[in-house]
């Protein structure tokens, strides 16, 4: 069983930045897929960007060229370095894994705020 929790949230100004936290504990798959979501109020939840245990990267097309997702795998945390925030980042963000085809875990989520 995997438990994750996100940190590192907050309210910012537009153009500013936040380095969000995903802390991963129990049995931690050595291959698996981490990933972060985000939900905006009404809206679906979204695939901001992953990360596999090899470090390969993928992001969606909004948060390209401002976020970076990383892993330090030696502590079981991910990160999202989010620069540039604008508005429509406001969403309450999600650490994900995945892991042999059929686990899933999610954690409880932080809230991302940017004022504009």
């Amino acid at each position: 069983q995997v438990q994750l929790v996100e940190s590192g949230g907050g309210l910012v100004q537009a153009g500013g930045s936040l380095r969000l936290s995903c802390v991963a504990s129990g049995i931690i798959f050595d291959i698996n897929t981490m990933a972060w979501y985000r939900q905006a109020p009404g809206k679906q939840r979204e695939l901001v960007a992953t990360i596999t245990s090899g470090r390969s990267t993928n992001y969606a097309d909004s948060a390209k060229g401002r976020f970076t997702i990383s892993r330090d795998n030696a502590r079981n945390t991910v990160y999202l370095q989010m620069n540039g925030l604008k508005p429509e980042d406001t969403a309450v963000y999600y650490c994900n894994l995945r892991a042999l085809g059929y686990l899933d875990y999610w954690g409880p989520g932080t809230q991302v705020t940017v004022s504009s």
